[in-house]
């Protein structure tokens, strides 16, 4: 579930606990459940990363990077249940790996827990991370996307517009449930193919872009009822009290107060959306 608030708030939240730290171990934490993917081999990771300061902790799209103070990097993709935590983790028994760090601080260790086990932790040398997840791999940044790079998008595409946003070489960081919230708050049908928007769409869709994911890192991303995410310190997230379609099929929307909030499939995830406040037809 994790998608860029909820990365970027892990980053926020442990990035002033361990940069700077030197990494005193790496380990693989002890469980029944299957292994998740770390290249090379922990113990190979363990071997290259001990020893090393982390200089900076960062977001590239929806993952958390670890700059080494030797060039280095350490990527971990938390996909759909991993999370970055310092402290009280929600469940032991899915805990998969430590950084162990140096000083006296209030948090000793670094860990990462994936309850399906679906995440990734990569290390690059200095001059691989470029061209792991460089422009070649990625779009530009959703936080930071300006209205010439959606207008480059949607003119790469028939797909329809969510479709389209959920593609991370188009655009990083967007994942199901804040696009379902962006188009909702720029006013625009979820099934509108991507090249048939018009310059004022577009430039909504950048608008409400900011607004959502800059206010879901305010609360802190969001957690829904399976209570899958959670931030560093194992607390909630705050944003899907605000949320207004995601997961509201059924209910009377918020924005107009009228008309039914309405769910379909689009390559095979939900969508949420108003048929009054986004017709397929407005054009704004």
């Amino acid at each position: 579930m994790p998608e860029l608030p909820e990365v970027e708030t892990m980053v926020r939240g442990i990035r002033p606990h361990v940069a700077g730290r030197i990494i005193r171990y790496f380990r693989t934490c002890r469980t029944r459940c299957k292994p998740i993917t770390v290249s090379p081999s922990a113990a190979a990771m363990g071997r290259r990363i001990t020893g090393q300061s982390i200089s900076l902790v960062r977001r590239i799209a929806k993952r958390v990077v670890l700059d080494l103070s030797d060039g280095s990097h350490v990527v971990i993709e938390p996909r759909m249940t991993g999370l970055m935590l310092l402290a009280d983790p929600p469940d032991p028994e899915h805990l998969r790996l430590e950084w162990g760090l140096d000083g006296c601080h209030e948090y000793a260790s670094l860990w990462f827990l994936d309850r399906r086990g679906l995440g990734t932790v990569r290390y690059y040398r200095p001059d691989e991370l470029a061209v792991a997840l460089g422009p070649d791999r990625l779009g530009p940044d959703a936080l930071t996307a300006a209205v010439e790079d959606w207008q480059h998008l949607c003119s790469r595409t028939r797909r329809a517009i969510k479709v389209a946003m959920l593609d991370q070489k188009l655009i990083a960081g967007i994942g199901n449930l804040y696009a379902s919230e962006i188009l909702h708050l720029a006013r625009v049908h979820p099934q509108i193919p991507a090249a048939k928007l018009r310059v004022p769409q577009i430039a909504a869709i950048a608008v409400a872009t900011n607004h959502v994911l800059s206010e879901a890192i305010r609360y802190e991303g969001s957690t829904l009822s399976d209570g899958t995410y959670r931030n560093a310190l194992n607390r909630d997230g705050g944003y899907q009290n605000a949320h207004r379609v995601y997961d509201r099929e059924g209910e009377q929307c918020r924005t107009c107060a009228h008309a039914i909030i309405v769910r379909i499939v689009q390559g095979q995830r939900s969508t949420f959306f108003c048929p009054q406040c986004q017709q397929k037809h407005r054009m704004r």
